[in-house]
């Protein structure tokens, strides 16, 4: 079957560069799903596992670019994902390049730039997932850049992730949605870790105290709604939750951490950014207000 950028069909051709344990991931995907798949490598061998289960394997980024209207990318940082498309030359016009590299909006931008003069469409992505979650219904991935390309090859790429968003017409914004998301997730492992470590200490299962404060902690995380609508607003002012109420519990935490030997850079830094916002006249306000310390440069 004959396929083109325009004419993408069920079964269309793709090309995926960069075999690591992502893209090798990547590239899984699709001949699972049928798809004629050519693959390109530095290293050559790593390619063998997917020729043996059908894949076909290019000797060059420009011969792997050529073969598919589908292109994707998945290397070690921007710089060099540019690098192996720039080596396809003229090969790039026409097709719809999906760079799924991490890197940061910036680089993404520059990339998306550099790709329409070449001619290519392109479509930027970031994962959330480790390999082993490529092709299931629940992983994330973030777009952004071509609408075309993405409602286009809708099908291929709704075989990398059950959950896969065009989030803006911004090739940018999709690593910032991946650094929001890790943001969250860090400082919220990181409380919680704390927490563990002051429980473990007093010989309570950290378990048992997850099954009892369930419901306090599921009421935490359901305010994050009311502080993104905050945030969006810019309004503080709040009837409930003032950061002066903050303030002892805090305190109280930071006085245990030291008591028990545990660790209290963390407690004792939101003392500070509580600490800072009170003296600014900021007693009566959400927590939100703090997002002001984050902003500042």
């Amino acid at each position: 079957m004959t396929t083109t950028a325009d004419q993408p069909g069920p079964f269309s051709s793709v090309t995926v560069l960069g075999l690591g344990e992502m893209g090798t991931a990547l590239a899984e995907a699709f001949v699972r799903g049928g798809h004629p798949t050519t693959v390109w490598n530095r290293t050559a061998a790593k390619a063998r596992a997917l020729v043996e289960r059908g894949a076909r394997q290019a000797a060059t980024p420009r011969e792997a670019v050529a073969a598919a209207p589908l292109v994707i990318v998945n290397v070690k940082g921007n710089a060099t994902a540019r690098e192996i498309l720039e080596s396809a030359g003229a090969d790039l016009v026409g097709r719809a390049v999906v760079n799924l590299t991490d890197g940061t909006s910036a680089e993404a931008r520059a990339v998306a730039g550099w790709a329409a003069e070449q001619g290519a469409e392109y479509l930027h992505g970031q994962i959330l997932t480790i390999a082993p979650g490529i092709g299931r219904a629940e992983s994330v991935i973030f777009y952004g850049g071509s609408a075309a390309v993405y409602e286009r090859h809708r099908s291929e790429l709704a075989l990398l992730a059950g959950r896969g968003t065009l989030v803006s017409a911004d090739a940018g914004v999709p690593t910032l949605y991946g650094m929001a998301v890790h943001g969250t997730m860090w400082g919220t492992l990181n409380g919680f870790l704390h927490a563990a470590a002051l429980l473990s200490n007093e010989g309570i299962e950290v378990t048992r105290f997850l099954e009892q404060a369930a419901p306090s902690v599921s009421a935490l995380l359901a305010t994050l709604p009311s502080i993104a609508a905050e945030v969006d607003r810019g309004e503080y002012a709040t009837p409930y939750g003032a950061l002066r109420h903050h303030l002892p519990s805090i305190e109280d935490l930071v006085r245990e951490s030291r008591a028990r030997g545990i660790d209290h850079e963390l407690p004792e830094y939101t003392l500070d950014l509580v600490g800072r916002a009170l003296d600014a006249g900021h007693a009566d306000d959400s927590y939100s207000r703090l997002v002001e310390h984050f902003q500042a440069r």
